[in-house]
């Protein structure tokens, strides 16, 4: 997977965030879709067969990880689901935090669509889907408490974020034993923070998952959709292999401050331009996007985030009949 990735960029072919819209493919909600891994591993082979992306992508719901450790969660038939509640205040709730097996609540079900995934997708990596160690301790105690807490109790968030890494380590390890040859790690909530804060509560716990996990066969690819431009030095220390930025950057901004063997995905804009706008639309943000940006050698067209599962596929099909133009391949 090493040696795919120095190589994927020259494939000029896309690689979007693209899995909850399979949904339109297979015939079930997302709600059927997040309790069972047969379901989204059919929903990752109907869009590959779909659509001629680099790589195939498991579902980007950041609420599985949270829901292991007892968070409560809102499901509906077309949403992505979400945390509804915090469940650590204080010392005494992190003191009761129990560290949940692998396969607690549907955590099983998300590392089973891996397994079947790769017996249904052989012609292109299939990469496996978890939440990054802030983001997730955020969801465990509240967006806007844990970032005040950074400053007030810096030694409660340090034993969250000590606990998710313990378990992130054996959820994505477990990913691996079913044969996932990459882990996307979305870690949005640490482009909230300084680039002092990213140093100090997510990069080394970042960089613990993904040493203890990644090998030559399975790679990570680290996502932060934040404004990340002045964070990008203490992201680069994460080890990943690559990295995906959402819309939030200009990507001609970032491209020259990544070494140029770490690919960089990104980033058209999935809610305003594949959800919201029109095929016309998408195809001049695409276009546009590659004028300034595929001059760079490990630059590599993606959505700058998850793609809505209820975005229309011909908006979905336009931004890869773009980039089929612009490539003339």
């Amino acid at each position: 997977m090493t040696q795919w990735l120095a190589s994927a960029a020259a494939q000029h072919k896309p690689l979007p965030i693209l899995s909850f819209p399979g949904v339109q493919l297979i015939g079930c909600t997302v709600r059927d879709l997040v309790f069972s891994g047969e379901k989204q591993a059919a929903c990752m082979s109907a869009v590959a067969n779909r659509f001629d992306m680099l790589a195939s992508v498991s579902l980007m719901d950041l609420s599985v990880e949270a829901e292991a450790f007892g968070s409560p969660v809102r499901f509906s038939g077309g949403e992505v689901p979400t945390v509804t509640a915090a469940i650590i205040a204080g010392r005494d709730d992190l003191d009761k935090l129990a560290l949940p097996q692998v396969g607690a609540a549907r955590t099983g079900e998300y590392v089973n669509a891996i397994r079947l995934a790769k017996t249904l997708i052989r012609d292109r990596p299939v990469f496996a889907g978890s939440i990054g160690p802030f983001s997730l301790a955020g969801r465990l105690m509240d967006m806007t408490e844990i970032m005040a807490l950074c400053y007030e109790e810096p030694e409660l968030v340090h034993g969250v974020l000590e606990k998710v890494t313990q378990f992130m380590i054996e959820y994505n390890t477990a990913f691996k034993t079913a044969g996932a040859d990459g882990v996307i790690m979305a870690e949005p909530a640490a482009g909230l923070l300084s680039p002092a804060l990213i140093a100090e509560f997510s990069t080394p716990y970042v960089r613990r998952i993904i040493e203890a996990v990644q090998t030559d066969a399975c790679v990570f690819i680290y996502h932060n959709c934040g404004r990340t431009l002045p964070l990008i030095g203490s992201i680069l220390e994460t080890g990943a292999e690559a990295f995906h930025f959402g819309n939030a950057i200009d990507l001609s901004e970032m491209l020259p401050l990544v070494p140029s063997g770490k690919p960089v995905f990104g980033n058209v804009d999935p809610a305003g331009q594949l959800r919201g706008g029109t095929a016309a639309s998408v195809r001049a943000a695409t276009l546009e996007l590659l004028s300034r940006c595929a001059k760079y050698p490990n630059f590599i067209l993606s959505s700058g985030c998850d793609i809505p599962p209820v975005s229309p596929l011909e908006n979905i099909e336009a931004f890869f009949a773009a980039a089929k133009a612009f490539y003339g391949n």
